[in-house]
């Protein structure tokens, strides 16, 4: 084509570019300062000083920003510099992590530089892909990655795998000649290549017509770049938790100042000093570093089952997703068309299992295998593919269709080589899409053979006889063949129709003789349909989104057990219907479907959001550039690692390696694990916080029945409390393995919060037990006479005790202590102990010792301890059996 009408590209300011000699090299850098360079933005990173300061973002923080501050105003030194030190410990811990998150990302973000061949200055030139321009004339071939959006001037057996921006397993046909208005769908624009797609076939020049942020890809990128409202689920979780329990300190600080107030006593810096401690003590400042590790492991044992972590927080997503709209084309399919049945002229069918490139797979039927082998030895010649064994693994090349008759010979044990070597090619008809057929001429000894391949209409209409059972030529029975087409049709498979006849040249297209059907799919990946099942067992529903054809996604849904035969598909059209109506009509629509077809980008956006408002946590799988806005709206984003594009694996936050959707299903049970053991350690923290908090009550309460009692520990002491003497076993405690089971349960409601009923309960028994008798023996050792620097000593040994019990119980909800294997989580075996002599080691060192106020304790005195604290087991492990007991009572 020499011209195009409507085409109004500028590349300088004087004169278009010219469709044969391309722009000069100063048009070039005229539009290159006008444009900008052809790559996609990247969204600036934080500096290590802002993710520093963003660590001191929480109500936490603040509480003990405030209780450093006063602490320094009282002369409490030691307690105000440990309380900074603390703080800043925490915040270069969070900086580091988080910098090393974002070099990762930046890492992923840089890709590898192409070139592109264009016409410049009348001469053809390789430049980078970055300095096209629009009024480039780019020159591409079959295998060349599309550098930005092009109209066509010149096409020669174009085809194009546009599946990364529609979802269209099939290479879309391409022809210069053909006009498109520009508003037409992306899948109908014949007349144009898009940037990130592949040419699979032919040659081609064409206009850049858009680059960078104007090209379909940089559109999708554009929406990619705004803030993303959805957030994981442990964010939601965890942040209504901090914000109620800083709610619930500040609360029980007025109450415990009221208290003192009542009772009298207390001067106003004995008041403010035990607030402080009271601030201290409730507050779980191991809460951020158990978390981080308990994802740190979430995210190590997910490597291993081919699930990678982008981003640290996205390690528990999995485990409470109750949705997942899933792609179909290269995630449930494995994206390469496969031959499921062959239909002979007299009704023979075959059978044929196996997918893929790999000639794995049988071939059943009842028909002739010689009339089956003709048929495929057609579709081997009318061919341009190839199919080789190498590195291990078969690998192809060349138009999906017809690597499909290439698989099928290989499964017929018919040699590709042989046949080729024996009918010499003498021409060769390609594939254009106004024509619906290719073919082949070629010599076998004395005679020619015209062998073609394409749609059933066009075969139908160039043949006059066919092939009966015996073999022999018949007249053609167009109505029965009819028949046939349309009943695989409906069963969402590609069809073709092969023919041949002996001639001369490949113009003989009339007077042949039919040979039979072969009907074609993207067939699902074998583990795909065990792998929803999974999903299903354990509460999580599961939708397939694709661009392909309604009939085609109904076949391949019913076929992993997502729907009926019968069930309807909601479609594209369908949702704009519904969108004209209301977003009430549009949400009835969307909410109870399991399969859309024809969906667009936007509108798998809006799938996701629709599902959100419902109530569900979603997430989000795919490998085009078409799944990228919906994977980032959704409440956790997860790409194909191998075929993915690098829009999506960069908008993901998770990455599968083996594009495997069951792997999907083993990070899910993985973050269910981590999510067991983020409650197990908050459970753990909560309860040594209420304990403690219990013990100050206690002691402002018994100013009421006589003297004041003075503050039973200092604020340096919990603070060591928390952070060293518990601070090992909270974090050992993050290492638990599965206890079993974790995929049968239902997935946790959307609005479930972490401090639920069970931890609620557990809290209160065991931080009363706890609380109870610490004070207790705090009350016990001030009456007999003991001083008050070492009744606080006795007490905090108490507490590090109880804490060492409490960690051991804490390792499963319900299973007793004594039926999980000892040395399941090692970390925690040797945490135990480890704190237990750090403690005592700070009784004995004079300068810790003099900063927290400490001194040893005798034999015996531990000893008493240890059994004060030994029953906190007992009362643990009869709550877990009455658990257990309420369970199997709910379950009846």
């Amino acid at each position: 084509m020499d011209s195009q009408e409507g085409l109004t590209l500028e590349p300088s300011a004087n004169r278009p570019a010219s469709q044969t000699e391309g722009l000069t090299s100063a048009e070039a850098a005229e539009a290159q300062a006008r444009h900008g360079p052809n790559r996609l933005p990247e969204p600036p990173l934080p500096g290590p000083l802002a993710l520093f300061f963003r660590q001191f973002r929480s109500p936490f923080i603040y509480i003990l920003v405030v209780a450093a501050t006063v602490s320094f105003l009282l002369g409490q030194m030691s307690s105000g510099v440990f309380i900074v030190a603390v703080l800043l410990l925490n915040a270069v811990i969070g900086t580091i992590q988080e910098v090393s998150a974002t070099r990762a990302a930046a890492a992923l973000r840089k890709m590898v530089k192409g070139t592109a061949k264009v016409i410049r200055d009348g001469a053809p030139q390789v430049v980078d892909i970055e300095d096209l321009v629009p009024g480039d004339l780019v020159m591409l071939a079959s295998g060349d990655k599309v550098p930005a959006d092009i109209r066509l001037v010149h096409s020669q057996s174009v085809a194009a795998d546009e599946s990364m921006l529609t979802g269209e397993s099939l290479a879309t046909t391409k022809n210069a000649q053909v006009m498109v208005a520009d508003d037409a769908p992306l899948g109908d624009r014949q007349n144009q290549l898009f940037a990130g797609t592949i040419m699979t076939h032919g040659r081609a020049r064409g206009l850049v017509t858009a680059t960078a942020l104007d090209t379909e890809l940089g559109k999708i990128a554009g929406r990619l770049s705004a803030p993303r409202t959805s957030e994981p689920p442990l964010m939601i979780r965890i942040r209504k938790f901090t914000y109620k329990v800083a709610a619930a300190i500040f609360v029980a600080i007025v109450l415990l100042v009221a208290l003192m107030l009542m009772s009298g006593g207390y001067d106003a810096e004995g008041m403010i000093l035990m607030a402080i401690g009271l601030a201290v003590s409730t507050i779980p400042e191991g809460l951020p570093a158990a978390l981080t590790v308990a994802l740190a492991i979430g995210m190590r044992r997910m490597a291993a089952h081919n699930v990678i972590i982008r981003k640290l927080i996205a390690v528990e997503a999995l485990g409470s997703c109750t949705f997942i709209c899933s792609d179909k084309t290269g995630t449930l399919t494995v994206n390469e068309l496969t031959i499921r049945q062959v239909v002979l002229p007299d009704g023979s069918r075959f059978d044929v299992s196996g997918e893929g490139v790999s000639p794995g797979g049988r071939i059943e039927g009842n028909g002739s295998t010689e009339r089956l082998r003709d048929l495929c030895i057609t579709g081997v010649l009318a061919n341009e593919s190839q199919l080789d064994y190498a590195g291990g693994e078969w690998d192809s090349s060349g138009d999906i269709v017809d690597v499909a008759f290439l698989v099928l010979a290989k499964k017929l044990g018919l040699s590709i080589s042989d046949i080729n070597e024996r009918q010499r090619r003498l021409d060769l008809i390609p594939y254009e899409s106004e024509n619906a057929y290719s073919g082949s001429l070629n010599r076998d000894g004395d005679t020619t053979w015209l062998y073609v391949k394409g749609s059933p209409e066009k075969m139908l209409a160039c043949c006059s006889r066919m092939i009966d059972a015996g073999g022999t030529p018949v007249a053609l029975d167009a109505a029965t063949i009819q028949a046939q087409f349309e009943d695989l049709g409906r069963q969402g498979y590609r069809v073709l129709a092969l023919a041949r006849r002996q001639a001369d040249n490949t113009e003989a297209l009339t007077d042949m003789t039919f040979l039979g059907l072969v009907a074609m799919i993207d067939p699902i990946r074998p583990e795909a349909k065990e792998a929803v099942a999974r999903c299903r067992a354990g509460g999580i529903e599961v939708a397939m989104v694709t661009g392909d054809h309604p009939a085609t996604a109904r076949a391949i849904a019913a076929e992993l057990g997502l729907c009926g035969p019968d069930d309807p598909v909601v479609t594209g059209t369908d949702i704009r219907a519904a969108n004209a109506q209301s977003t009430d009509a549009a949400d009835a629509l969307i909410r109870p479907a399991r399969v859309f077809a024809r969906i667009e980008p936007q509108q798998k956006e809006q799938i996701v959001t629709s599902l959100m408002r419902g109530g569900h946590f979603v997430g989000v799988t795919g490998d085009g550039v078409n799944d990228a806005p919906a994977m980032g709206a959704a409440n956790v984003g997860i790409a194909m690692g191998k075929r993915g594009t690098d829009v999506a694996r960069e908008t993901a936050d998770l990455i599968i390696t083996d594009d495997n959707f069951a792997s999907i299903v083993d990070g899910i049970e993985q973050g269910r694990i981590v999510y067991n053991n983020i409650r197990k350690v908050i459970a753990l923290l909560i309860a040594t916080g209420f304990s403690a908090l219990l013990l100050f009550f206690l002691t402002a309460l018994a100013g009421f029945f006589g003297p004041a009692l003075p503050m039973p520990m200092i604020a340096v002491q919990l603070l060591w409390l928390n952070l060293v003497a518990n601070g090992l076993q909270d974090v050992a405690l993050a290492f638990e393995p599965k206890e079993g089971g974790e995929l049968d349960a239902r997935p946790r409601r959307p609005s479930e919060p972490i401090f639920e009923r069970h931890i609620i309960e557990h809290v209160l028994l065991t931080g009363t037990v706890m609380g109870g008798l610490a004070f207790a023996v705090y009350w016990y050792v001030l009456h007999i006479g003991i001083p008050e620097a070492e009744a606080r000593n006795l007490v905090l040994m108490q507490m590090v005790l109880f804490g060492n019990i409490h960690a051991l119980n804490s390792r499963s909800e319900r299973r007793s202590l004594l039926r999980i294997p000892f040395f399941a989580n090692p970390f925690l075996i040797c945490a135990v102990p480890l704190a237990q002599l750090i403690h005592i080691a700070a009784l004995h060192l004079p300068v810790i010792s003099d900063v927290l106020q400490l001194q040893p304790v005798t034999p015996r005195e531990w000893l008493l301890l240890l059994g004060v604290a030994s029953i906190l087991f007992v009362v643990e492990e009869a709550h877990k059996w009455t658990v257990r007991r309420r369970d199997r009572r709910a379950a009846r």
